[in-house]
C-alpha cells in the first residue's frame, strides 16, 4: 500500500496539516501530494508546468478535493478530471466545509464519488479523514487500469 498516492487539493495550511495528521494516526499508508489550488492539481495530474517530468500514467489512488480554491475551484477540477479518458475513473472525494445543497448537487453532477463535509471539531475531522482514507485506499476496489479510457 505504500506506493499509493493521495492527491490532497487544499489551500488552507491548517486543513492540510489536520488531514496529514489524521491519515498518519489512522495508519493509512501511502504518500500525500498537496496541491494548493485547482490549477496545481490539474498540472500534477496531467504532467504540466512544474510537473512536466512526472509520469502521467502513475495516477494517485485518490483525489481529496476542497471546493473553494484559488485560481480554479473544485467543481472545475472535477470536470477536467472526468472529461479526460486518462482520469475519468479516478476516485475523487470532495472534502469541504460547505453544507449547501447546491454545492452537494453540483459536486455529484461534476463527477464526485463522495461528498464529505469537514467537521468543525478536530476529533470528528480526524475520524472523517481516517474513515475516508481507509475506505478508498484499503476497502474500495478500484477499476482496473485502462489505456486512453479503454479496459
Amino acid at each position: 500500500m505504500t506506493d499509493k498516492v493521495i492527491l490532497l487539493v487544499e489551500d488552507d495550511p491548517r486543513d492540510q496539516e489536520l488531514t496529514m495528521r489524521a491519515l498518519a494516526r489512522s495508519k493509512v499508508e501511502g504518500r500525500v501530494v498537496i496541491a494548493h489550488d485547482g490549477v496545481e492539481a490539474i498540472e500534477y495530474l496531467f504532467g504540466q508546468g512544474p510537473h512536466s517530468a512526472r509520469d502521467v500514467q502513475d495516477l494517485p489512488a485518490l483525489v481529496v478535493l476542497d471546493l473553494k480554491l484559488p485560481r480554479m475551484n473544485g467543481f472545475d477540477v472535477l470536470k477536467r478530471i472526468r472529461a479526460d479518458p486518462r482520469t475519468h475513473l479516478l476516485p475523487a472525494v470532495i472534502l469541504t466545509s460547505s453544507g449547501e445543497e447546491r454545492d452537494r448537487l453540483e459536486g455529484y453532477s461534476s463527477g464526485a464519488n463522495s461528498y464529505v463535509r469537514k467537521p468543525l471539531e478536530y476529533t470528528e475531522f480526524a475520524s472523517a479523514v481516517s474513515q475516508l482514507g481507509l475506505y478508498w485506499l484499503v476497502v474500495n476496489q478500484p477499476p482496473p487500469p485502462t489505456r486512453a479510457g479503454k479496459p
